[in-house]
Formats: C-alpha cells, structure tokens, sequence
C-alpha cells in the first residue's frame, strides 16, 4: 500500500529542520549535476541534463526562500544538520555552474573586446594636458647641482673611510696562538651543534603535527600525479564535448537546409506575407511601425504567438484568394504541410524581414536605427558602462560560523560570516542571473541591498557577480551620475537605455523602473550602502526586496584571510608568523583594512629579506594601529538598524513568542468585514 502522506507540522523548529535537511540534500544533488553536465560529452543527454540541472536550482532556491518564510532570516545556521549527515561545510557550498561563462565565452570575448575599443577611442579622442615648465632662474639652478654635487662628494668621502678603517683592522690583527684557537674552535662547535639540534627539533616537531593531523603532509600539498592526470581528463572531455557539440550543430544544420530546400520556398512566403500584414496592421493601429522581436525573445515565433491561427490562416487564405481572381489559373499550389518545421525556417525568414522592416523604417518612419553600439559609446564615455574587475566569487574569503545554532538555541542573534554572504548572494544573485530557465521560474528579485562598513567587500562581491554571470556592469551611483543627462529629457533617455537616474531623483524614479523588469529580463539592481543609518528605511525597503548585512569579518575569516593575502602577495608562511595572535589583535579590522597593511609590509624588498628574517606577526600590528577599525558600537548600530527593517522585526516578533499567522488571519477577516 502507499505510504501515508505526512501530516502538516505545527512546531516551526521541526519544520524548519525538514527544509534545512532537504536544502543540504538537494544541494549535494545539485554538485554531482553540474559535475556530471560538464563531463558528458553527448549533445542530446547534455540537453537532458541542463533541464534536470535548472530544475534542482529552481527547487533550492525555492527551498531557500520557504526557510527565510519560516526563519525570518537571510543567514540559517545549519552546523547540526551538517553533524547528522557527517558532512564539512564545504559539501554546503553553492556550486556556480560552469556553463554560465563557458557557453557563451564567444559572446563575452566579442563583448570585452568591443568595450576594449571603445575605451581605447575614448582615450586617443581625449586631449592630453599640455606640458607646463616651471620657470628657474639661474641662482636657483646653480644651487641645485651644488647640493647634488656635494651629497655626491659627501658619499665618496665616507666610502672611502669604510675602506681605509678596514685596512687599518687588518694590519692590527696579530697571530692568534694556541689558546685563542682552541678557543675559537670550540666556540664553532657550539653554534655549530646548537643549529644542527634545532634543526632536528623542528623537523621532529613538524613529523608529530602531521602524525597528529594538525600538519598537512608537504607531499599533498602539492597535485599528485593522480590528481593532475584527472584534471588532465577532465579537461580533454571538455575537447570532446565540444567536438561532439559542434557535429551535433552541423547536423542540425544540414537536416534543416535539406528541409529548406525541399519546403523552403512555400513556408518563407506564406511567413513573409503574415509578418507583412502583422506590420501593417500595428502600423494602421499606433501609428508606427513596431520592433521586431530579437532572436532571444523568439524573434517571428513571438508574433506567431500573439495570434490564433485561425485567425492567420483567414488572412493567409483571402489574400491568396484575391491574388488567383487576378492573376491567369495554372497549376495548383502544394498542399501545407511541414508545420512541424515551421520554426526552424523562422531564422532566415526573420533575417529578411528585419532588412525588410528597417527599410520600412527609413522610409516612412524615418526611424533612427543601429544604435546599440553607439549607444554603448555614450555609455562608456559617460562612465556609467564599465568593465568588471577579474575577481571570481570564491576570492571572498571567509570560514564557516560552527556557532550559529548554538547561539539561536540560546536566544542570541549571531553575526553572518563572510562564508554566509558568499552563499547567499550566490543564490538570489548569481544563480537566477546565470541562467534564463531559472531567473524567469524562480522567485523574482530585482534588487538586493548590500549593507555594511566600509571595506567588508561589497563592491567586490558585485564584480563577482557580473564575473560569475558574464553580466553587463553599469555604475548607477550618485558619484557616478551626477551631472549626467541632465533635465528630464536627459533623464528619461538614460532610463531607457540602462534604467539610469539622477541621484536627486533616485527615490521618486528607480521604483518606476523596477516595475518595468519582468522575469524574463536578467536584470539585477545591487546597491551598496556603508552609512544605511542615514538613509529613509521606508524607501530602502520598499525599493530593495532583499537586504543583506555584511558584518566585520570574525575570527575564523581573519585568520583565513590573513594567511590568503599574505601567501597571494609573496609573503612566505613559517612557524615565525603567528597567524592566531594576529588574527585576535585585529579583531574589528575589515579585508579592506588587512589588504592594506599586506601591501604595505610585503613589499618586493621584504620579499627578498624573507630567507634570513622571515616575517613575524609583529610587523603587521603596527601599521593596523594607524587605523581606525570598525567599534563594537558602530555594528550595534547596524544591528538595531537592520531589526527596523521587515524581516528584522518579524525575526523579533518570533523571538518573542508572537506569531505572524493571527496577524494575517484577522486582516483577512476585517478585509472580508470591509467587503
């Protein structure tokens, strides 16, 4: 017999628990997906694949957002289910599908290099500054090559010194005797042996850490030959893949010109006449003739579709009917047949009507077309068009929070990790915008609401994400913007190319805007804020559906990016560096912060001084002292703003004992009252 359905759980923690382990499982099916569509080397399994794999991204992200329903929270704290299933936080890693770049790498190098063009026009049309001289007189000149002349002397004199003081030390030196060698000789010995013990100390001190498993092994801290001959596979099934990819095209290609020859006459005309009258038609009806719909929306399909074809087939028949009356009889015309390949000879047919549609343009209508490039221009020299830096999402470094559950267990709120943002705005980010499946089946977000100190990477993480999608960056900031398209005219003009905006303007038109992107417009509007405190919350929220606090990074991020940036920047990691100690003394301090001191100590010459005095954590406290970092007050503050916003008060609202449901349930009925 089938097995009962479960009955609806009434105890939101247990709830909660079911979603969160169903969430970890669907997310370890979704790593084995997206490893398996990469390594098959078959067109049409591959296609099979791409569906199950947007499917099982469509149902985590459903699963993430039933958690923030129940949860009232962004971040969830899952180091008990992690326990129970014998999993490392790794396993809950969001992967970012590979194909998100790899099957439009021809589109975004094409893409890069246009915008490399561009910025390159910009540059040689801008007119360089003309080189100023500063008058000097001859006084002034003259004085100048005296101090120069003199420091020249001044150091020829002293290394000279150095030379006649070392003669003179090696006339003094007498002929040591018996007692003075020996003991030399046993003064050598000393150090000698004092050196050859250390040495052995360290290495035994090393061998008992990786007995202990508190060391990794140096022999696997490099790629084994196992490990180099699977990536070596891996990337020769990727040749495959796209040999078989190409071969699977070209034979799409030839069963449709070999259609199109046989049938490809009579279906051009009979589309051709049908889009000619759908011009006409919306011609007669505003005024003007409309766009054609782009290959991506459909192109013909999409005009298809807004007609029954009943109603096409009415209009077909009596324009043939009025041809025949004029024209002599002759032999009968075929019968229709081939609808099946209707939509494959749609790409030459809608190439033609465009050419044919755009002559229309210019001839009545006079329209301004081919401005996507100039566009783009404008776009580049305004500054509001850039290219994203080269950081992938995984450079934002932070550890996993083991505490989290704990902390809720004893009503204490933790702080999100570095490790948290990462995974959540790869899914109301990263995923929804990668793939055109997800974004339109998924739940819409428009924009999300990057909130945190200065220096916590929020800039950086929307690099990742235009670099993880292969999304267009247009920086819509008020710094950026103002002064741009001015007036309304200006104004409007910019919001129909990139939903631009005057910061004056920003609270009264953007929402407009937002109304305009629908699922199937990968658009995405992140905004950033170091001070939201000053910002009117009422329009913040009401603008962005999603806000994210991005807090100070704790100690397990420190520690990881101390020893990151550290080793990234040249630095050598040796038992002299501390990493626990400094990681604990720069509590407060930002990536952006530790960045900063990185560069200032690991230069090219402590670089080279590494191999006698190798760096200590010492050498990093003191420029960290020089500045500011982020006070326990100031996150407090961030804290008491982000429990004034929406989800923040419902979370207080479950903390306290109070349930959203009565809430709902009596609006209703005061709303079926009203009725």
């Amino acid at each position: 017999m089938p097995a009962e359905p479960r009955r609806p759980e009434k105890d939101r923690v247990v709830f909660f628990q079911r979603l969160a382990m169903l969430f970890v499982r669907y997310i370890q099916v979704f790593r084995q997906l997206e490893k398996v569509y990469d390594q098959v080397v078959h067109p049409q399994k591959r296609t099979v694949i791409r569906a199950i794999l947007e499917g099982v991204i469509g149902r985590v992200l459903e699963l993430k957002n039933e958690m923030v329903e129940k949860e009232f929270s962004e971040y969830h704290y899952m180091d008990d289910v992690l326990h129970d299933l014998k999993l490392t936080p790794t396993d809950l890693e969001i992967p970012i599908p590979r194909y998100f770049i790899s099957e439009r790498s021809k589109e975004l190098q094409e893409r890069k290099a246009m915008l490399a063009e561009i910025l390159k026009m910009v540059v040689v049309t801008e007119s360089p500054e003309p080189l100023t001289t500063k008058h000097m007189s001859q006084e002034e000149a003259i004085k100048i090559i005296q101090v120069v002349e003199r420091a020249r002397q001044g150091r020829l004199r002293a290394k000279l010194k150095e030379e006649s003081r070392r003669m003179n030390r090696m006339q003094r030196t007498k002929d040591p005797g018996p007692a003075a060698i020996e003991l030399a000789t046993i003064s050598i010995q000393k150090v000698l042996k004092g050196y050859i013990q250390r040495k052995k100390t360290k290495i035994a001190r090393e061998e008992e850490m990786i007995f202990l498993g508190m060391a990794m092994d140096p022999k696997y801290q490099v790629p084994c030959a196992a490990v180099i001959s699977a990536q070596a596979s891996e990337a020769c099934t990727r040749r495959k893949r796209e040999e078989h990819h190409a071969d699977y095209q070209k034979s799409v290609v030839a069963v449709t010109n070999q259609l199109r020859e046989v049938e490809g006459h009579d279906m051009s005309k009979a589309m051709k006449d049908q889009l000619r009258q759908w011009f006409i038609e919306c011609r007669d009806q505003t005024g003007s003739f409309p766009d054609y719909p782009d290959d991506e929306d459909g192109g013909s399909a999409l005009i298809f579709a807004e007609k029954s074809p009943t109603q096409l087939l009415e209009e077909i028949a009596a324009k043939e009917e009025e041809e025949s009356n004029s024209k002599p009889k002759g032999k009968d015309e075929k019968k229709e047949k081939g609808k099946k390949d209707k939509k494959k000879e749609n790409e030459e047919v809608d190439e033609q009507m465009r050419l044919e549609l755009a002559e229309w343009k210019l001839t009545v209508d006079k329209d301004r077309g081919g401005k996507a490039k100039g566009n783009a221009k404008e776009l580049v020299e305004q500054g509001l068009l850039k290219q994203a830096n080269i950081v992938r999402l995984q450079d934002y470094l932070g550890d996993y929070n083991y505490l989290g559950t704990t902390l809720r267990q004893n009503d204490i709120e933790p702080m999100p990790s570095l490790s948290d943002v990462r995974q959540v705005l790869s899914l109301y980010a990263i995923l929804p915008l990668g793939s055109q499946v997800v974004h339109e089946k998924a739940t819409l977000i428009k924009a999300i609401l990057l909130a945190g100190p200065a220096g916590v990477g929020k800039k950086m993480l929307v690099h990742a994400i235009c670099q993880e999608t292969g999304a267009n960056l247009f920086d819509l900031s008020p710094l950026n913007t103002a002064g741009k398209y001015p007036g309304k005219s200006g104004l409007a003009m910019m919001l129909h190319m990139v939903f631009k905006l005057d910061p004056k303007r920003l609270k009264k038109d953007l929402p407009k805007s937002l109304k305009l992107i629908k699922g199937e417009d990968r658009v995405l509007i992140v905004g950033t804020t170091k001070d939201p405190l000053s910002a009117d919350i009422k329009s913040l929220c009401k603008m962005y559906s999603k806000i994210l606090l991005i807090p100070r990074p704790d100690y397990g991020s420190r520690y990881i990016l101390w020893k990151q940036l550290i080793t990234k920047q040249g630095g050598d990691v040796t038992g002299a560096l501390d990493f626990s100690s400094l990681a604990k003394v720069s509590d407060g301090y930002t990536p952006g912060h530790m960045v900063q001191v990185v560069k200032s100590i690991v230069t090219k010459r402590r670089i080279l001084q590494q191999a006698n005095r190798p760096l200590t954590a010492a050498e990093f406290v003191a420029p960290l002292a020089k500045i500011d970092p982020v006070f326990q007050e100031e996150e407090e503050a961030l804290k008491n703003w982000y429990a004034k916003t929406p989800l923040g008060k419902k979370r207080i609202k479950a903390a306290t004992g109070k349930d959203e449901e009565p809430a709902s349930v009596k609006g209703k009925n005061s709303k079926n009252k009203k009725k």
